[in-house]
């Protein structure tokens, strides 16, 4: 009896111990994650280096569900440069190319930006916040350095179908639980 009662109870420490080991390499796959967007931040001088491309309005230089790469470097921004802006109380930043620049001061960082889409019709004034005819710098997060196509799709969908991420996530943790060890 105290034979069998032995085997339980190393069992249970067996199985403790893994479930540890499963949340330590969780956590590691977490922190690598992180670690590696701030290092992204760190080298581009960008808040946001990578976005995804969510709609058509560049076609055909990017289109949906391509993963672009910013940088945001201390230097003057030229007409054409694609960027991608946000607009202060909205939350999705907007891909598009810039149309036309004026010059604020001496300073050639001061800049007021215009921008269009180049699927577009007309510039982006209508995108921008009321009675606001320019983007400042400050609105700006980046300027495309480049391109992976297609690779973004899988946001596009998670976007699209929010309940496709609850069924993503059980997966995951489905396998992360039925995973064996290769010990045993």
């Amino acid at each position: 009896m105290d034979v069998i009662l032995g085997y339980v109870d190393e069992f249970r420490h067996m199985k403790f111990r893994k479930i540890i080991l499963q949340i330590v390499s969780l956590a590691i796959v977490v922190g690598s994650a992180l670690s590696i967007w701030k290092s992204l931040q760190v080298v581009s001088f960008s808040e946001s280096p990578v976005v995804v491309v969510l709609s058509g309005s560049m076609e055909p230089a990017y289109y949906r569900g391509d993963i672009l790469f910013l940088t945001y470097f201390n230097k003057p921004f030229e007409v054409g440069d694609v960027i991608v802006y946000k607009i202060k109380d909205q939350d999705i930043p907007i891909v598009h190319r810039v149309l036309q620049i004026q010059q604020k001061s001496e300073d050639p960082m001061d800049q007021l930006i215009l921008t269009k889409g180049d699927n577009n019709q007309v510039d982006d004034r209508a995108l921008y916040p009321r009675k606001q005819m320019w983007l400042e710098r400050s609105d700006i997060m980046g300027k495309i350095e480049g391109v992976l196509p297609y690779v973004g799709y899988i946001t596009i969908l998670l976007n699209d179908y929010p309940s496709l991420k609850f069924v993503m996530i059980g997966l995951m943790s489905l396998f992360v639980l039925t995973a064996k060890d290769p010990q045993s």
